[in-house]
């Protein structure tokens, strides 16, 4: 059994998208699974009450899965987060995250403030022994088979050696969640040559080639819609945040420029083109693991829909039943003396 708590006051639509996106994951989820919804309780119910007033009435049968806990705060989506840290202990996020490091909770999804719930997921849940910083994994959708993308926002700056341990953690990711055998890594850089790139790509480079991963070598911006490079398909693709979110927002926005311009030339309906591109969208995936915590913690985009925070619901359940964040130990625990030596 999963016991996901879900940040009902996080997000730009919430907490009407939050509690519809929880029923519809409870819709789709095993019966053993419950959602725990964290925030103001009377707000909460009465979005629930709308949801199941409204075109939601089927999804009561549901209810008996759902467990109210109460959160006085809510954080704002501009608040930075040192304030919130000391200035919101009982905000949604801190009482989601506490949750789980009492041992009541198994995982925790937001759509709500991501410096935040980095913050806040660092600070009770803390490091996996080894690591510096934690990351974000992103997968992205390419002409052969979705890859992870590692970080996609939480460090803009990074070393040689923190570049590794993205590529480590992004490793067990395609592991656990996409299922892939011994993926295949790839180290982004401005040319497939090792002498290509920035001093910390080039340093990251020659520890990734003694690392014991399997590691392809320099991958460039086109090798990610491919899927791969002509070297073989690709799993995981490691850069700092920067540029990971700087590709991540691009992609945002690749399928609605597609969808407009595809559409005003072919005639075609934009619902018929939606569903042709719908692997673009990043409500498919719905949430991206903060890898690196001890825990289980899922960031979602701030615009997040009902279906969006169902996938994202669904991405935090198969984190738990595949133990990600023991392998994530073992596989670092492993690899400690070379990560200290990088």
């Amino acid at each position: 059994m999963a016991r996901i708590a879900l940040d009902a006051m996080g997000g730009d639509f919430a907490p009407s998208a939050t509690v519809v996106g929880a029923l519809l994951a409870l819709e789709e989820l095993d019966p053993v699974h419950r959602i725990q919804l964290v925030g103001i309780p009377g707000v909460i119910r009465r979005s629930l009450d709308d949801a199941l007033a409204g075109a939601h009435a089927s999804l009561a049968g549901h209810l008996p899965r759902l467990d109210l806990v109460e959160a006085a705060d809510v954080i704002d989506m501009s608040e930075k987060p040192s304030a919130v840290i000391r200035g919101k202990p009982n905000s949604s996020m801190h009482v989601g995250l506490r949750l789980q490091a009492d041992g009541q909770s198994d995982a925790f999804v937001s759509a709500g403030n991501t410096g935040a719930q980095m913050a806040i997921s660092s600070l009770v849940l803390r490091l996996h022994p080894g690591l510096s910083r934690p990351a974000i994994s992103t997968v992205f959708p390419t002409a052969r088979q979705p890859i992870v993308v590692v970080d996609s926002g939480a460090n803009v700056d990074c070393s040689p050696a923190e570049l590794v341990q993205f590529a480590r953690l992004g490793a067990v990711y395609a592991e656990d969640i996409l299922g892939r055998t011994n993926p295949v890594v790839g180290l982004l850089s401005i040319g497939e040559e090792p002498e290509k790139g920035s001093a910390a790509v080039k340093e990251a480079h020659q520890l990734l080639r003694a690392s014991g991963l399997n590691f392809q070598g320099n991958v460039e911006g086109r090798d990610l819609p491919a899927g791969g490079s002509e070297r073989g398909p690709i799993d995981v693709v490691v850069c700092d945040g920067f540029v990971g979110n700087a590709l991540l927002k691009f992609y945002e926005a690749v399928a609605p420029f597609l969808i407009n311009m595809v559409a005003q030339h072919a005639g075609l309906s934009n619902e018929q083109l939606a569903a042709t591109f719908k692997h673009l969208d990043y409500s498919e995936q719905g949430g991206a693991p903060l890898l690196g915590v001890k825990g289980v913690s899922i960031i979602s985009h701030g615009k997040s829909s009902p279906r969006a925070i169902k996938n994202a619901i669904k991405v935090g359940v198969r984190a738990v039943e595949t133990r990600m964040n023991e392998h994530i130990g073992r596989r670092l625990s492993g690899s400690e003396q070379a990560g200290t030596a990088a």
